[in-house]
C-alpha cells in the first residue's frame, strides 16, 4: 500500500469520467473532465448527453469531441462507470490469503457469486488495502459488449469499465494525509435511494433500496454497525464535487495507479493514452522520488561517515588493546597455574592425613599389605583377626564413608584376609 504522503506526490494527471445513469433504453451520459496535481484537482468541465440510447451514437461522439478537444484533452482515454444495474457487487474475506495465492482463491468462489453461466459473465476483483476483504464485480458480458458498441461507434475510446463504490472508495483517498474516518452518504436517482458507507466493520459498503431514505439509513446503519444518529452526507458533500459520480470516475482515469484496479473492461478492449504525454509527468515524479530518495538516504549517509570515523579511531588505539588482551590473558594463565599448584600441594597434605588416620584406625595388630588412595575413594587389603568390626570403625573416621567389602573376608589359619573400598568425604 502507497504511504498517503507519498500517494499526493503520484497524484498527477489529467482524467475524464463518464457515468451511465438512467433507465435501460434511456441511458444519459454524465461526463466530467478533471486535472489533478499534488495540491488538489480541479474540474475543468462537464456536460450531460441524455437519451444517448435514442440518438445516433456518432452525433454524440461528436459533441464528446468537442468538449475534449476544447480542453486539450483529446488523448485522454475515459474511465466509464457502469449502471448499478449492471454490475453485481459482492464482497468476499479471504484470511490469511498471500497476494499470490488470491487469484486462485477468488476463481475458487466465483461462480457462487452469480447467478449467470460461467461463459456469460465478465469479472474483476481487488483488495482493499490493508484488509482480509476482497472486492469483486460481475457483469453480464451481454451488458458490456453492448456499452462497448456505443462508445466504439462513437469513436470514445475506453480505458475501464468500474463501478461507482470502488471509484468513490480510492477517491476518497487520494489526498487524504492520514486514516479516512467512517461515513455515511446517500444519493436520490430514479425513485432509488442509493448509500456509500465505511466503517471499522465493513471497509466498503454500498447498497440501493427502493424504500424511504429514513428506512435506507436505518437499514445501512444497522449493517454498517454506526449509530443511527450518525451524519448522513450526500456525495456531493463526500467527494467535494458535483455531478459526485463522474468526477470520482474521472480522478480514476487521471490516477488509475492510485485506485482499486477494478475493471470489467476486457483487456483487449483497452485503450490507453499516449505514452508520450506521460513523459513530463515521469520526469516530475522521478525527481520527487528522487528527492525523498535523498532525504531518506541521508541519515545512513551520516551513519556510514560516523561508522568510519569510528572504525579510525579503533585503529589508532587498537595496538594498545591487543596489548591489554594479551596482559589479561597471562594474568589468567598464571592464576590457573597457580591455582593448579595449590591444588598439587593441598593433594599431598591429605593423601597424608588418610594414611596418618589410616593408621590410627587400623593399629597392630592390623596389619596392611595394600593401600590405595585416589580423589574420591581409598582401598586397603591386609589381614586381621575380625574383619567385619572394621567397616564401622572405618565409617566412624571424619575422613571416611560408605566403607563396603570388594571381597568377602577369607578367614585363614592366622585370621581373616580383607579388602575394603571407602569413599572420602568430600574436602578431606
Amino acid at each position: 500500500m502507497i504511504p498517503a504522503s507519498l500517494r499526493k506526490l503520484l497524484a498527477f494527471g489529467s482524467g475524464v469520467g463518464i457515468e451511465i445513469t438512467g433507465a435501460r433504453g434511456s441511458e444519459t451520459l454524465r461526463i466530467s473532465a478533471v486535472r489533478v496535481r499534488p495540491t488538489g484537482a480541479r474540474v475543468l468541465g462537464g456536460f450531460s448527453i441524455e437519451n444517448a440510447a435514442q440518438q445516433p451514437a456518432a452525433e454524440w461522439g461528436q459533441a464528446y469531441s468537442a468538449f475534449v478537444k476544447k480542453l486539450g484533452l483529446k488523448h485522454i482515454v475515459a474511465t466509464v462507470l457502469l449502471p448499478r444495474e449492471d454490475v453485481i457487487l459482492r464482497q468476499v474475506t479471504v484470511p490469511g490469503v498471500s497476494d499470490k495465492d488470491l487469484p486462485a482463491a477468488i476463481g475458487f468462489q466465483l461462480d457462487g457469486l452469480h447467478p449467470y453461466a460461467e461463459d456469460d459473465v465478465v469479472s474483476s476483483w481487488a483488495r482493499i488495502p490493508a484488509t482480509s476483504t476482497v472486492l469483486v464485480a460481475i457483469a453480464r458480458r451481454a451488458a458490456l459488449e453492448r456499452y462497448n458498441a456505443w462508445f466504439s461507434e462513437a469513436g470514445i475510446k475506453i480505458a475501464s469499465f468500474t463501478c461507482a463504490p470502488a471509484a468513490i472508495y480510492s477517491a476518497r483517498r487520494l489526498f487524504a494525509s492520514g486514516p479516512v474516518p467512517e461515513v455515511l452518504a446517500l444519493e436520490e436517482t430514479n425513485g432509488r435511494v442509493e448509500l456509500y458507507g465505511e466503517s471499522p466493520s465493513h471497509p466498503l459498503f454500498s447498497a440501493a433500496f427502493d424504500a424511504t431514505p429514513e428506512r435506507a439509513i436505518a437499514l445501512a446503519c444497522a449493517e454498517l454497525r454506526l449509530d443511527p444518529l450518525t451524519e448522513t452526507r450526500s456525495f456531493h458533500a463526500l467527494l467535494g464535487a458535483e455531478p459526485a459520480l463522474p468526477y470520482a470516475a474521472a480522478l480514476a482515469g487521471a490516477c488509475p495507479h492510485l485506485f482499486l484496479p477494478l475493471n470489467l473492461l476486457p483487456a483487449e478492449l483497452r485503450a490507453s493514452s499516449s505514452r508520450a504525454l506521460w513523459i513530463p509527468t515521469a520526469v516530475a515524479a522521478g525527481l520527487v522520488l528522487m528527492a525523498a530518495a535523498a532525504l531518506a538516504a541521508y541519515p545512513k549517509i551520516e551513519d556510514r561517515r560516523y561508522l568510519r570515523s569510528l572504525n579510525a579511531e579503533i585503529e589508532k588505539i587498537k595496538p594498545q588493546a591487543m596489548l591489554a588482551a594479551k596482559l589479561d590473558k597471562d594474568i589468567g594463565t598464571t592464576r590457573q597455574r597457580t591455582f593448579l599448584l595449590d591444588q598439587v600441594r593441598r593433594r599431598t597434605k591429605t593423601d597424608i592425613d588418610v594414611i596418618g588416620e589410616m593408621t590410627k584406625i587400623l593399629p597392630p595388630p592390623i596389619w596392611l599389605n595394600t593401600l590405595e588412595i585416589t580423589r574420591a575413594q581409598v582401598s586397603v587389603a591386609g589381614e586381621t583377626d575380625q574383619a567385619a568390626p572394621l567397616l564401622k570403625q572405618i565409617d566412624a573416621s571424619p575422613f571416611f564413608e560408605a566403607s563396603e567389602f570388594s571381597m568377602q573376608p577369607m578367614r585363614t589359619g592366622a585370621g581373616e584376609v580383607f579388602r575394603i573400598r571407602t569413599n572420602r568425604e568430600p574436602g578431606k
